[in-house]
């Protein structure tokens, strides 16, 4: 009896050792690795809209709260940051931006919204530092602010590059200027026909002028960067976004070689941005032939740590409003009988979209003019009546131009438009010549999309336009250029209010890219990803939205960016 007694005890103690060893192990694995207090914290969480500490355990958030609360994640090992009232918001998603693109155009001519006399310049000099027989490349120019907004002509730069092609990209990607010898390299002449979706401008005479719009472009093959000298871009690219406190980036189309890239840098460490990555191509790619190699395979999420995730096809409906090719409905108000161009027929486009639904991947469609715009809607509800899809989160990317009827029908298929603030500010100085004053009132319309309960994804279009989201939280905000002009905004009753364009560069992206549930705000158990400001984003005068810095980057609970 005594012995069954013991061997009680002895059970019963065991039990309870292991039991406190348990919670012992348990209630040390509740510290935190890192804490940072005293801070101006808003969390995009409507629930918990501001708090002052955070406390984070691996790559999520443990605690989003005040002082008080934060006391029992405090360990021997925690590291503590005091933020010393410094403002915080989540990191930024990023819907609509060309990575890939973004890193090259670093490495090419930086013409952006230079002027005339200024862009010859630098081709010259570039010539003079070439070798014979060397492209040039280059990217940014707009003739909109120029002092002759005619579209420049080969015969401003055979007299510098005689012997060296030059091709110099528009500041939106759908028009190119070359010289002669890059014509003459591509075998374009008088005869040369215009491709479906793209133009080559040609003079009175019938000759080629040197702007090739859209699907134009293609005619002309340009070298390519080496494996190494994309990788290169690609970190380049990565280095700007993080600086700025852009956590996430959609990448707007993608062919299969930078998409082997961007894993080959996963793998090895080096890329650590959250990459939301859309199958499809630019110049020269073919989207479509990309999306079939997809197609084999599915898509594929969360890669990487929640780092990289391929979901989404992307496809062109029309080119861009500055370069008259993005398709409208009634002619161009400054070009009559061009009413630009459709990539594809409605069966075509059809059928596209039919076989993104049916491979199980996200449609996205970049449609400017409200012809296009018309189009995809239009395919979207064929579709999705045929194939019904309850949580599509299918895209209208860029969206400027719609009808009044179209912006309705877009919160009733619960299309999602990505749209970029900053295009509105930039197209101020052509948009309305371009369309007349009627259309204006469903263009760039922000205040009545929302007003119908749609969400906006907002973005960049980066190298389009800058990547800097504080100049599109201030456009959105403001809807000024970042020179104050026109005073009081232009068609101002579209602005949003300060929580919808932050919303729109974090919850609402993350909601466009099926990741609301793991990023875009700050709350327990998201991804620690967030950016420390140089003020108060919502305290600071509206004129300098445009100037906030970002003094830290926080990815994942790692610190990828401190201002030096």
């Amino acid at each position: 009896m005594k012995k069954l007694n013991l061997s009680k005890k002895i059970i019963i103690i065991s039990v309870l050792v292991i039991f406190s060893l348990v919670f012992l192990a348990c209630f040390k694995n509740n510290y935190a690795d890192t804490i940072y207090i005293n801070g101006n914290i808003y969390t995009v969480n409507s629930k918990y809209p501001k708090a002052t500490t955070l406390a984070i355990k691996g790559q999520t958030l443990q605690y989003v709260g005040n002082k008080r609360g934060i006391k029992k994640y405090i360990g021997r090992k925690t590291k503590i940051i005091n933020l010393d009232g410094k403002t915080v918001i989540p990191g930024i998603v990023e819907s609509h931006m060309h990575f890939p693109m973004l890193g090259e155009n670093l490495l090419k001519l930086d013409l952006y919204w230079k002027s005339l006399p200024d862009i010859i310049a630098s081709v010259e000099n570039q010539v003079k530092n070439s070798s014979q027989g060397e492209w040039i490349q280059g990217f940014g120019w707009n003739n909109e602010i120029w002092e002759d907004k005619n579209y420049p002509t080969k015969e401003m730069l055979d007299p510098i590059s005689p012997d060296n092609p030059v091709v110099l990209e528009r500041t939106d990607a759908h028009m190119v200027w070359a010289n002669s010898k890059a014509l003459e390299v591509a075998g374009i002449t008088a005869e040369t026909e215009d491709p479906q979706g793209g133009e080559i401008i040609k003079d009175k005479d019938g000759n080629p002028t040197g702007c090739l719009k859209d699907n134009a472009m293609n005619l002309i093959t340009l070298p390519p960067y080496s494996k190494e000298r994309k990788k290169e871009a690609l970190l380049k690219a990565q280095d700007e976004l993080l600086s700025l406190g852009i956590t996430s980036c959609g990448n707007a189309g993608s062919p299969m070689n930078d998409i082997a890239n961007m894993k080959e840098l996963y793998q090895s460490d080096k890329l650590k941005i959250r990459i939301y990555c859309m199958v499809g191509g630019l110049w020269g790619e073919d989207p479509l032939e990309n999306a079939q190699e997809y197609y084999k395979t599915g898509p594929e999420i969360g890669l990487y740590d929640n780092r990289f995730t391929v979901n989404t096809v992307k496809v062109f409906a029309d080119g861009s409003l500055g370069s008259r090719s993005a398709a409208l409905l009634e002619d161009y108000s400054d070009q009559p009988g061009n009413k630009g161009l459709l990539m594809y027929s409605d069966e075509e486009l059809y059928n596209i979209i039919k076989d993104i639904r049916k491979n199980g991947f996200q449609a996205s469609v970049h449609a400017i003019g409200d012809a296009s715009i018309h189009q995809v809607l239009d395919v979207y509800e064929r579709v999705l009546k045929e194939a019904p899809l309850k949580d599509h989160r299918y895209r209208s990317e860029h969206f400027q131009v719609s009808t009044l009827d179209d912006i309705n029908r877009l919160a009733k298929l619960k299309v999602i438009p990505a749209m970029q603030p900053t295009h509105a500010t930039s197209d101020k100085n052509m948009a309305e010549d371009r369309i007349g004053s009627e259309r204006m009132n469903g263009a760039y319309a922000w205040r009545k999309i929302l007003s119908t309960g749609s969400i906006i994804a907002g973005g960049s279009d980066a190298p389009v336009e800058l990547a800097n989201p504080y100049h599109g939280l201030y456009a959105a905000v403001t809807r000024m250029d970042r020179e104050g002009t026109p005073p009081g905004g232009w068609y101002p009753e579209e602005c949003m209010t300060r929580t919808e364009a932050l919303k729109s560069f974090t919850i609402w992206s993350a909601y466009a890219q099926f990741e609301d549930k793991i990023k875009g705000s700050l709350r327990k158990g998201k991804l620690a990803d967030f950016v420390v400001l140089d003020r108060d984003y919502f305290k600071c005068p509206d004129s300098e939205i445009k100037d906030i810095k970002a003094l830290m980057t926080i990815l994942g609970g790692e610190k990828v960016y401190e201002m030096q």
